[in-house]
C-alpha cells in the first residue's frame, strides 16, 4: 500500500489537495491564531524566527532594515494566512495557492516551534491528547510533514 500523499500535482499546473478533516480543522484553527499575532503585534518575541536578525553586528543598520521592510514582510504573510484560511476545505489549488499554503505552513510552523522551544535534537513523540503541549508537538510534526509534501508536489512540477 503506497502511502497517502496529501498533495499531488495534476500535471496542467494545479494540485489536488486530499486532507483529511481533521487535519483541515487544525489548519482553519491555527491559522486565526498566527494572523492575529502578526496584526496584533509582529514585534512578538514568537515571531522572532519569521523575522530574524538581519545585521546582528550594527543595530542601526538593523533598525532601519526593519523599518524599510518589515511592514511589506508582515502584509505577505497576512496574505498568505488569508488564501490558506480562504481554501481550507478546497480539494484543489493551483501554482499560487500552492506557493501561499507553502509559505504559511512554514510560518506556522516556525511560530509553534518557537513556543515550543523545539531544537534540531527534537524527536517525534506519541501524543498525549490530555496534554496541551504534546498536542501541539504532534501539530509541529504534522504541519512540517505537510509542507515536507508541498515542497515535493510543487518542484514535480518544475
Amino acid at each position: 500500500m503506497a502511502p497517502r500523499q496529501p498533495v499531488v500535482p495534476n500535471g496542467d499546473g494545479t494540485y489536488s489537495l486530499n486532507l483529511r478533516e481533521e487535519e483541515r480543522a487544525l489548519i482553519a484553527a491555527i491559522v486565526p491564531d498566527l494572523r492575529g499575532l502578526l496584526a496584533d503585534d509582529p514585534n512578538d518575541e514568537m515571531l522572532t524566527r519569521l523575522f530574524p536578525t538581519a545585521r546582528p553586528d550594527d543595530a542601526e543598520a538593523e533598525a532601519e532594515f526593519r523599518d524599510m521592510v518589515r511592514d511589506e514582510l508582515v502584509s505577505k504573510r497576512l496574505a498568505r494566512l488569508d488564501i490558506v484560511a480562504e481554501l481550507a476545505e478546497a480539494t484543489a489549488l493551483d501554482q499560487e495557492q500552492l506557493a501561499a499554503w507553502m509559505g504559511a505552513v512554514n510560518d506556522i510552523r516556525l511560530v509553534l516551534g518557537t513556543r515550543l522551544e523545539v531544537t534540531e535534537d527534537d524527536e517525534f513523540e506519541e501524543t498525549d491528547e490530555a496534554d496541551a503541549e504534546s498536542v501541539a508537538r504532534s501539530a509541529y510534526w504534522y504541519l512540517g510533514w505537510l509542507l515536507e509534501h508541498l515542497v515535493e508536489a510543487s518542484a514535480s512540477e518544475l
